[in-house]
């Protein structure tokens, strides 16, 4: 059995398929990853075996381009983005059995009509809940598509989602279908997702909220399966200057977001510094896509780039970060408090999760100062929070990639 993994988006995105890429080949089948075609993405796979297909621009680009997308170039952007990934997809699922998809909307909705025209299954994969509609939880605005600021009601607000999604990736994905024979679809957000998408999340750190209550009254019904997260092993050693740190002192504080470039908080890095230091910690700072970098010459500091977080961050005293998926659940699993200074989309979630759970601090909106980072660092660093992180860390499931493989052959084979 031959399986396709597809995504268009970041780091966060890529990494759990290339997770369950292992899983699926461990149960004996061929697997191949369609992704973005940076370098970072190309030697992430490589370096586990897989065979990778690049698909459309490096998404580095368009994520730290100098002209940020604007709300009126997005349903134009959406259908280029759905025609190129279309033709990527393609001819990576040739002779495949399967199609696993997540990442941007228009990259999804293309590999669904890749799907369809092969006559093969085809599975959603969501990162996070509220990714999903439910009566339970408000849906993420779109660019240029605000909630009315006094709407409370959920099922309006998916109501608006919706129709938002019909007006920035419809026209898109439909003239695309149109162009290959295919038939248009009048609900793109139900038809991206699916009616029995898959959850990659763990249900400690975030539960889907429908979970043994019965059938939701938010329409019909989504057949939500909660596999648990894709986490990839990583063996890497950390690097002898990052080890010769760590054994040189208490354990520090790190400060990265990933691949959030943070153009609203040009002055992050000095924030940050200025806020470790004030607590009395060494400070780790991780480059990131936003391309951070130390203040001074001062030996209570160390840059690093990409290293194995899962083997660092039991070793640190908290996580400052932006609150991905990934990010998350790696310090969750390390025992390490966090603090979650949300940007975009799933952030503010988990933000909100990790401060539920006792396990660190949600930073209250997405540019840090030097007083707001304070407070969020006294909740983090306090002793409870560590006790509270080391109790939880016991009850994040690691299975989740393996669940998944073996969910999607039965289906498959049946």
């Amino acid at each position: 059995m031959r399986v396709l993994l597809s995504t268009y988006g970041s780091r966060g995105d890529v990494q759990p398929m290339a997770a369950l890429a292992l899983a699926l080949r461990e149960l004996g089948a061929l697997v191949r990853v369609c992704a973005p075609s940076d370098d970072e993405f190309a030697k992430l796979l490589a370096e586990v075996g897989v065979e990778f297909v690049p698909a459309a621009e490096p998404v580095r680009t368009l994520v730290t381009g100098t002209a940020p997308l604007t709300p009126e170039g997005l349903p134009q952007r959406a259908a280029a983005l759905t025609a190129a990934q279309y033709e990527a997809v393609v001819a990576a699922a040739e002779g495949c059995d399967a199609v696993v998809a997540t990442g941007l909307v228009p990259a999804v909705g293309a590999a669904r009509s890749v799907a369809e025209k092969l006559g093969i299954p085809f599975l959603y994969v969501a990162y996070f809940p509220t990714m999903l509609p439910s009566p339970h939880h408000r849906p993420h605005a779109l660019p240029g598509r605000p909630f009315p600021p006094d709407e409370t009601d959920n099922r309006v607000l998916w109501d608006l989602t919706t129709e938002s999604f019909n007006v920035l990736y419809g026209p898109g994905l439909n003239t695309h279908r149109m162009s290959i024979g295919q038939p248009v679809v009048d609900d793109t957000l139900r038809h991206v997702f699916t009616d029995r998408p898959l959850l990659a999340a763990d249900p400690v750190l975030a539960p889907w909220p429908e979970a043994g209550t019965g059938a939701s009254d938010l329409g019909s019904a989504l057949d939500v399966f909660q596999t648990g997260a894709w986490i990839l092993p990583d063996e890497r050693p950390l690097p002898a200057d990052l080890l010769a740190f760590l054994a040189a002192g208490e354990p520090p504080v790190y400060v990265g977001f990933g691949s959030m470039p943070m153009r609203e908080s040009s002055d992050v890095a000095q924030v940050a510094v200025e806020a470790v230091r004030a607590q009395g910690r060494r400070v780790l700072v991780g480059r990131g896509w936003a391309d951070l970098a130390l203040i001074d010459d001062q030996d209570d500091c160390l840059a690093v780039g990409d290293v194995n977080h899962q083997t660092l961050f039991p070793r640190l005293a908290a996580v400052v970060h932006h609150g991905g998926a990934g990010t998350t659940t790696t310090a969750a699993r390390a025992g390490a408090p966090q603090v979650v200074v949300p940007q975009i989309v799933d952030q503010p979630y988990w933000a909100a999760r990790v401060a539920e759970l006792g396990i660190g601090a949600a930073h209250d909106g997405p540019t840090p100062t030097f007083e707001s980072l304070s407070a969020a660092l006294d909740v983090a660093l306090a002793p409870e929070t560590r006790e509270r992180a080391t109790a939880v860390a016991a009850a994040v499931r690691t299975d989740g990639a393996a669940v998944t493989a073996r969910l999607l052959l039965d289906t498959v084979g049946r």
